[in-house]
């Protein structure tokens, strides 16, 4: 067993780690909210748009927008990863960046090519290990991502795309299902085949939570449902409301407008739904490696009193015995 001291000091660094555990939880937290925050701002931009293309959609076949056309035969495809930058973060970025990499390995296996889109530190760190090369890849942006880096990805795969030089583009992120749970997830971006956008936070399987700063997430969460809710009733009210829409110059020209800024819009929106997703996997992570800590040092507390009752114990018998042996020896 080991003695006193490093037992003492044993529960002492536990407990420092349980601090920063703790702290780091508390960060998290606060950060789900901005995060979510962001997100509420931009579901009522998706909602409308996706009302409006599937207004044109109604009129025009589109058929003569390259976005729209399905090429024949699959010879590359882009394939965008969304991770994080920072770690911590339990299976966040495992999960998605094995994910991207077990769909390239079956493309390769099956003679398509892919280039690959880094977004996040841990993505770029990833595939650069694994010798991957990479056309674009963004650091530093995970927590805070803007709308010049969605851009940046959209105009690229849209030339691609249009051009010819890729067939497909594919994004792998984690899908945030609420404030505790992630959902690794894939769609197809190009081409376009389905006008939609992936709803975050939806109310099933939200998890129950006791703390405080549990407390503020869930509020996040509630937050950021009861406006998508408000916006998706608002979209339905207005499209009700509105018998038609009439388009300048002409719907086909608003649709050659619309589609890339709807591809933009979609890879915007999973860089947020993923910056949601990083907060909430931090915070569970966090508050996970804290309740250890919390058991850890209940548990080093116990071993501690019962070495040091062992320890006093065995001193009094030896103050015992030395007193009853100077008696005999009177």
């Amino acid at each position: 067993m080991a003695n006193l001291r490093d037992i003492k000091k044993r529960i002492s660094s536990v407990e420092s780690t349980k601090q920063i555990t703790r702290t780091m939880e508390m960060v998290a937290t606060a950060k789900i909210r901005r995060a979510t925050d962001r997100i509420v701002a931009a579901t009522p931009y998706a909602l409308a748009m996706v009302e409006v293309l599937e207004s044109i959609a109604e009129r025009t076949a589109g058929a003569e927008n390259p976005l729209l056309v399905k090429h024949p035969e699959i010879k590359r495809i882009a394939v965008i990863a969304i991770a994080s930058d920072k770690g911590l973060a339990g299976g966040f970025n495992a999960n998605v960046l094995r994910a991207a990499e077990r769909f390239v390995s079956a493309q390769q296996a099956a003679g398509i090519e892919c280039e690959l889109i880094a977004c996040g530190k841990k993505a770029s760190a990833y595939l650069k290990y694994r010798k991957y090369p990479l056309v674009l890849e963004f650091r530093d942006q995970s927590a805070d991502p803007q709308i010049s880096q969605a851009r940046e990805i959209a105009s690229l795969v849209i030339d691609e795309y249009s051009s010819g030089a890729i067939d497909q583009v594919v994004v792998f992120y984690n899908h945030t299902k609420n404030v505790a749970d992630q959902v690794q997830t894939s769609e197809v971006i190009l081409p376009i085949e389905k006008v939609t956008y992936h709803e975050t936070l939806e109310d099933e399987g939200e998890a129950v939570y006791t703390d405080e700063s549990a407390k503020a997430a869930a509020v996040a969460a509630s937050t950021l449902s009861a406006a998508r809710k408000a916006a998706a009733e608002t979209t339905r009210t207005d499209s009700a409301l509105t018998a038609d829409f009439d388009y300048e110059p002409s719907a086909d020209a608003v649709l050659e407008v619309l589609l890339p800024a709807y591809v933009e819009t979609r890879i915007y929106h999973a860089l947020l739904d993923s910056a949601a997703g990083e907060q909430g996997a931090r915070r569970k992570a966090m508050k996970s490696a804290t309740d250890n800590a919390t058991e850890m040092v209940s548990t080093l507390t116990r071993i501690f009193n019962r070495a040091r009752q062992g320890a006093i114990t065995t001193e009094i018998t030896e103050i015992v015995g030395g007193a009853a042996a100077l008696e005999d020896q009177d």
